[in-house]
């Protein structure tokens, strides 16, 4: 498989520019508790990268990279008073809304990142590197696997106390709705069908655009206001 000479943004620059946001954004910011479920993946794709984990440390490292610009343009497009994807756009328009709790911004981040994201991170690589999204499936499950362990550690952090888990719990409802299992798989299938779309340019846009407008829709219901 060919590889990239180098990557034009390291892996430890974007670790770098997520901690400058974790340091500037106010604790309770929407944006700034995604930012910190975020920050926690990165570092340890990072820490894995380091130790040697992944069988195809370049491709890894630029899927990571790929995957974390997407997130840093929204930021920035939001931060110049420019429309981010509207699969981000739920998040940014609610990050202070206070009947909003912290598990909900957590999830809609997750939501818009692999929903989206994740799937043209792929495709973007795959240009990159010359390559198939199959010869990116190790690298794919990998960072899936860290994203799905650390679900269930932000579920048991951010989840306010024992008394929300009772099932007619409006908040348990809600986020019980959604999987970062079933989104992932989905990402997986919209990454291959794009990249086989690739050649079509005019359905391939409107497949982004389709996929796009749907994640946003979901992220909207995670971000469902609650009473206290």
């Amino acid at each position: 498989m060919a590889q990239p000479a180098h990557l034009t943004t390291p892996v430890d620059a974007v670790v770098t520019r997520m901690r400058a946001l974790d340091a500037a954004l106010p604790e309770r910011d929407g944006v700034a508790v995604f930012n910190r479920v975020y920050l926690a993946v990165t570092e340890e794709v990072d820490r894995r990268l380091d130790a040697g984990e992944f069988a195809d440390p370049r491709a890894a490292a630029l899927l990571d990279v790929r995957f974390a610009e997407r997130y840093l343009a929204a930021v920035d497009a939001a931060a110049a008073d420019r429309r981010p994807p509207a699969c981000w756009r739920p998040l940014f328009q609610l990050r202070r809304h206070p009947g909003v709790r912290p598990l909900q911004f957590a999830l809609s981040g997750i939501n818009a990142h692999i929903g989206h994201d994740l799937a043209l991170a792929v495709v973007d690589t795959c240009r990159s590197l010359g390559c198939e999204p199959a010869d990116l499936e190790d690298e794919f499950d990998r960072v899936g696997d860290l994203l799905v362990s650390l679900e269930e550690r932000i579920r048991e952090e951010l989840m306010p106390g024992p008394d929300l888990l009772q099932i007619a719990d409006p908040l348990t409802h809600l986020l019980g709705s959604w999987s970062l299992e079933r989104a992932r798989e989905a990402t997986w299938a919209a990454a291959r069908a794009l990249w086989a779309l690739r050649h079509c340019t005019d359905v391939a846009e409107e497949f982004t655009e389709r996929l796009d407008a749907a994640v946003g829709f979901a992220g909207r219901m995670l971000l469902t206001p609650l009473p206290d």
